[in-house]
């Protein structure tokens, strides 16, 4: 069933949490290491309107569902930093753009450069791109669904998962655009879909791998895919982006934690995988 851009856009909606109890966590703290995981998922999502800026020098823009799409993700991925935020405050862990925007003037000039290495990409590669930029977007919404559903699972916290659940819900309606249009790009161009299998082996890496410190991605990954439930739930997103057009076989997931040194057996170490690029 094609993807309704339309309705999309008319039921898009800034998530709630007024109605939690968030007081709730001054006599139920979440553990130090899921707080951890929690800025870092909530840096990601306030990331968003960089990776947004970058795509607007590259073919997607000038699709009208996709631009569409994008001002309603946009949108919608900033509310989910703001919830999270909210969390962390009762904890104690103010999240504020002063910081981020030091975290982002920290990168230099890989910050400054990933809007020309889009633009540049999209006018090498031509329309194609946006089928490169679909599949990417499937596997990190993908991979966003799967996180924060380990998280409500690991922390068994009633009020952290309906807050979860509710953001998981946006996302999955994310997965399903970018699923759309990626099946629909991919199946019309062989060229698309050997370009694409090509980046996402030898490029893609975690979502947030380019802005966070190693160490935080190390952490963060290890805690939510660690183990044997994270390695099924990695196999899982592998068999995902595999049931694409010409992307069978692929397990990029699985890949990028190999590289990250997380094990079945517990969160370990190693050196991370190839670098991410922004989309």
């Amino acid at each position: 069933m094609a993807f309704d851009i339309d309705k999309f856009a008319a039921t898009s909606e800034r998530i709630t949490w007024d109605d939690l109890d968030l007081d709730h966590f001054k006599k139920n703290p979440l553990s130090a290491d899921s707080l951890r995981t929690l800025r870092y998922m909530a840096d990601v999502e306030y990331h968003t309107v960089c990776y947004t800026r970058d795509l607007l020098t590259t073919p997607s823009h000038k699709e009208d569902d996709v631009s569409t799409f994008m001002t309603m993700w946009n949108r919608e991925e900033f509310w989910h930093g703001e919830a999270l935020a909210a969390i962390l405050e009762v904890h104690g862990v103010k999240v504020d753009y002063d910081q981020l925007r030091a975290n982002r003037l920290k990168l230099g000039w890989r910050d400054r450069l990933d809007p020309v290495k889009q633009g540049l990409l999209g006018k090498f590669v031509g329309s194609d791109f946006v089928a490169v930029h679909m599949s990417w977007g499937a596997a990190n919404e993908y991979s966003a669904v799967a996180a924060y559903k380990r998280m409500a699972e690991l922390e068994q916290d009633p009020v952290l998962a309906e807050l979860l659940k509710r953001i998981a819900k946006q996302e999955a309606r994310h997965v399903a655009f970018y699923v759309s249009q990626a099946r629909e790009r991919l199946l019309k161009s062989k060229k698309a879909q050997k370009l694409t299998r090509f980046l996402l082996s030898k490029v893609w890496a975690p979502v947030g791998s380019s802005i966070m410190e190693l160490d935080d991605v190390r952490f963060v990954f290890g805690q939510l895919m660690s183990g044997v439930d994270g390695r099924k739930a990695a196999a899982k997103l592998d068999q995902n982006i595999s049931n694409l057009p010409g992307m069978s076989g692929l397990t990029i997931f699985q890949k990028a934690l190999d590289g990250l040194g997380v094990r079945a057996d517990g969160q370990g170490s190693g050196p991370v995988g190839g670098s991410v690029a922004t989309a």
